[in-house]
């Protein structure tokens, strides 16, 4: 009998999701936004509840009766959500980009015997992964990341559009970054150390500091790590222009008698201008650089990823590097190559025997490349 998995939230990621998931096992998303739900019934395959996830009772409740649970909600009820998810006894699989610290969730989770795998996404997620793949085979003394995902076509003032929520968009300009120097956490402003780097099939990018360390601050025992997001080059310099001036600021202002918090009327504003095109070009680029020692020999590996929007299912290529990262981890869970209890992050999955090869495997199989080189 197939397994039955149900994805909480049905946005552009999480509808990625399900479609790539649905051919193997019996699907169903849950969201509050009836559009959304409208679009994934045109494959009568694919189930759909609309309810509001903000409400902890009603995520346990829909819940209840599914194999796994596939966490693809923003960032702002990421937590809460997991919290319900793993409250109600399931094994879910996250992408969302929450502030929380998931190990919180860590007792509760080994309480009710459920195997939690967060940040399971492009970076974190995919990166996390071959990370914890080096980890168990070499002495790592620095770990890179750089990430982004961006429009083909170029349009100022922003250079920008969202393929993934906004809002966790803009956590990505205020949140600050934890990175590791010398074994020591450092924070860093969001938006920091700004660096143009060279990219064959773009051109130059400008990397900054972003929180996208995350859980491998507290599971990798590695000198030097930082993780850093890239825009278009000009990018920083307005979003910096927003964040100082207090466009982004949750701290509600009084406006005519009127409390507001400025982010939300930023968002009404600046969404607009983020929404992409219906079937807008564009891509996704992940470089990963580690080095250290293996086998007694200093070793450097540089991972690139160069994904594209795919036209035949009319998928972005953020969705795909991000919702099939998630999709495999799920097939993991499901078929018992991982069964790891608690709180788990993707390092553990790379870490395991096998999950790193069927990870790479099935990116592979859905035409995501990623090159490899070592010296």
């Amino acid at each position: 009998m197939s397994k039955s998995i149900i994805v909480l939230g049905g946005g552009m990621v999480g509808s990625a999701i399900a479609v790539d998931l649905h051919k193997e096992f019996n699907v169903t998303v849950a969201d509050v936004n009836s559009d959304r739900l409208n679009k994934l019934q045109s494959d009568k395959t694919i189930k759909t509840i609309q309810k509001d996830l903000s409400d902890a009772d009603t995520v346990k409740e829909i819940v209840k009766d599914f194999d796994l649970v596939i966490g693809a909600v923003p960032g702002f009820m990421g937590y809460k959500t997991l919290h319900s998810v793993i409250d109600a006894s399931k094994d879910v699989v996250d992408i969302s980009f929450f502030s929380e610290d998931p190990f919180e969730l860590d007792e509760l989770a080994k309480e009710k015997n459920v195997t939690a795998v967060v940040d399971c996404g492009v970076s974190p997620g995919l990166s996390n992964i071959i990370l914890g793949f080096h980890n168990r085979k070499m002495k790592i003394e620095s770990y890179k990341c750089y990430v982004g995902g961006l429009p083909f076509k170029r349009e100022l003032p922003f250079q920008y559009k969202a393929f993934f929520s906004p809002i966790d968009v803009i956590e990505e300009y205020v949140r600050p970054a934890r990175i590791v120097e010398n074994g020591k956490v450092i924070i860093k402003e969001a938006l920091s150390e700004p660096e143009i780097i060279e990219f064959e099939k773009v051109g130059k990018l400008e990397a900054f500091n972003t929180d996208g360390l995350r859980t491998l601050i507290t599971t990798m025992k590695i000198p030097d790590m930082i993780e850093k997001t890239l825009r278009y080059p000009g990018h920083i310099a307005l979003m910096k222009v927003f964040r100082e001036a207090g466009f982004f600021s949750d701290k509600e202002i009084e406006i005519n008698g009127n409390k507001i918090k400025p982010v939300e009327l930023t968002a009404k504003l600046l969404f607009p201008f983020w929404k992409p095109e219906e079937n807008e070009d564009e891509f996704t680029i992940l470089r990963i650089i580690i080095e250290g020692t293996e086998n007694g020999e200093k070793i450097k590996y540089t991972y690139n990823l160069f994904d594209k929007f795919d036209n035949k299912l009319s998928t972005s290529s953020m969705a795909r590097t991000t919702g099939y990262t998630c999709t495999s981890a799920a097939r993991l869970l499901l078929n018992g190559s991982f069964k790891r209890k608690g709180i788990s992050p993707p390092e553990f999955i790379g870490e395991t025997p096998g999950c790193f090869e069927k990870v790479i495997g099935d990116l592979s199989n859905r035409n995501i490349k990623i090159n490899v080189r070592s010296i």
